[in-house]
């Protein structure tokens, strides 16, 4: 009997990680010929990484709407805006706007641009 709280075993973690990628990838390549199903791979990656206890990954967390859960093509059903240090993504199915600092990232970017610089007056 597994006690309350415990975690799934790693193994399984793994494999629901490599499953959400393939549905986000799948969703990505489906938009356009078929949204409604692409709305339906997203939903499935959402049970799975619930399931799970797992995050879905950066790269993909941003392509779906935190409201309706559908999948967010930049352009079709979704637009992107920058507004005083903050992305606004804009649904176009429920008219939501998430909201992204963008600070964090203009740090990140130039923390990289200083490693770099450093590593190359090293070398």
């Amino acid at each position: 009997m597994l006690a309350r709280g415990s975690k799934k075993p790693k193994w399984m973690r793994d494999i629901a990680k490599e499953r959400v990628d393939i549905l986000f990838n799948l969703a990505m390549k489906e938009f356009s010929k078929n949204s409604s199903r692409s709305h339906r791979y997203v939903e499935l990656a959402r049970n799975i990484s619930k399931k799970y206890n797992i995050k879905i990954p950066k790269k993909w967390n941003r392509s779906y709407c935190k409201t309706c859960y559908n999948f967010l093509l930049l352009g079709e059903n979704s637009n992107v805006r920058l507004v005083s240090s903050e992305v606004h993504i804009k649904c176009h199915e429920c008219n939501n706007v998430m909201i992204i600092p963008y600070k964090k990232e203009k740090k990140l970017k130039r923390r990289s641009k200083i490693n770099a610089y450093i590593n190359k007056k090293k070398n």
